[in-house]
């Protein structure tokens, strides 16, 4: 019988705390960011890699993104192993429980009702058929479920909005985190959502301020804005993230970052996506994204939202896997994984559990991970099944 780990110990271990001193000062990285100007009469403050903060300044990120890459991700590694376990990777699976038929003009999309594409307007999914594909989510390794709706709001969907309150409440008591994405919501709205258990809400900017008129038109900013307040109102987790090569400069990868370092917390997750050009759609010819562009928006990201979960999202099948462990290294820890994500392709369950496992990585437990940064697997495991 495996003797028993004491809680005391494994919590003293598990600490980030206990181990952040010697990696703040990791080769000098520990100072390296430019603090804001202080008032007059004002000590100025100074703040080290790690640190959280919303006062960040649009010049400091465009700095951190310019700096050579190696040692970016090198620091985004370091800033990751203060706040996360490095040795894990959350599986999420997206199901898209509305598909087509969306008035709104998302260039990149082929979901919306002005473009030609294959892609073909279809009702709101029965309840049953989204809980099978959760139960086989969960059973292949995935923690959260994502379901997503293609419209602009709920506005008019009353029975359509019942029906997901229900696949929410369902999903949930499966043990999984559970996050949609459904357009604009109400304060309202998002109350509802909660109580039928919702963890997370995924609202993406897309991009920087700047350059967001250039892909959208039919839904403001400041719109995308107020409903991630809505959601963060309600108490329910901010996901809210962008896409990488809509044409965009790196000014907007910056900007982008930028916008979500400043809300009040910043997201609980923040997907990295990169441009699936669709034919049929106003982007169909963007050229792809270089991945020492996808890596440097991740390790700036990492380095800016130290606490947040960074998502290797849609585009992910065209990187290979040592280019997605890089990605891993500068701080992704999460992957959407399955048959599809959305309209796009995705890797499925066994190619990325394959892969992990390669990398000496494993999955996530839903919610909030407890295990010890320190102790193996084998040695966990075996402390709990001698206190079952």
């Amino acid at each position: 019988m495996a003797a028993k780990i004491a809680p005391k110990a494994i919590s003293a271990i598990s600490r980030p705390s206990t181990i952040a001193p010697a990696l703040r000062n990791a080769r000098g990285h520990a100072a390296a960011v430019e603090p804001p100007a202080p008032g007059p009469g004002v000590a100025r403050a100074y703040y080290r890699d790690g640190d959280v903060r919303t006062n960040w300044r649009r010049s400091e990120i465009q700095k951190i993104f310019d700096g050579p890459l190696m040692e970016t991700i090198f620091r985004a590694a370091t800033v990751h192993r203060m706040h996360h376990d490095a040795s894990r990777i959350q599986m999420c699976t997206l199901m898209n429980i509305k598909t087509g038929g969306c008035s709104e003009d998302c260039k990149y999309c082929s979901q919306s009702s002005r473009y030609s594409t294959e892609t073909k307007a279809t009702r709101l999914v029965d309840i049953e058929p989204v809980l099978e594909a959760a139960r086989q989510a969960k059973a292949n390794g995935s923690t959260r479920f994502c379901m997503g709706a293609a419209w602009r709001d709920l506005a008019g969907r009353k029975s359509g909005f019942e029906k997901i309150l229900k696949m929410v409440t369902e999903v949930r008591g499966m043990g999984m985190e559970v996050c949609t994405t459904l357009g604009m919501l109400s304060p309202e709205q998002a109350k509802r959502l909660k109580e039928a258990g919702l963890s997370a809400y995924n609202h993406n900017l897309d991009t920087s301020r700047e350059f967001y008129p250039e892909v959208i038109s039919t839904r403001s900013y400041d719109e995308r804005l107020a409903t991630i307040e809505a959601v963060r109102q309600a108490g329910i987790s901010v996901c809210s993230g962008g896409i990488l090569g809509l044409g965009e400069k790196d000014e907007d990868r910056v900007g982008l970052i930028h916008e979500v370092s400043r809300m009040p917390a910043h997201p609980e997750s923040f997907p990295v996506n990169t441009l699936v050009p669709i034919e049929g759609t106003p982007l169909e010819k963007n050229d792809p994204v270089e991945v020492h562009t996808v890596l440097r928006t991740i390790a700036t990201a990492r380095i800016v939202l130290p606490n947040t979960i960074i998502r290797l999202a849609a585009g992910r099948h065209t990187f290979s896997e040592t280019e997605q462990a890089m990605a891993f290294m500068a701080g992704a820890n999460a992957i959407f994984t399955g048959e599809r994500m959305l309209t796009t392709p995705c890797s499925g369950w066994d190619e990325d559990k394959s892969m992990l496992g390669r990398w000496g990585l494993r999955g996530q437990r839903s919610f909030e991970d407890q295990e010890s940064l320190e102790i193996p697997q084998a040695q966990t495991e075996a402390a709990v099944s001698a206190t079952a």
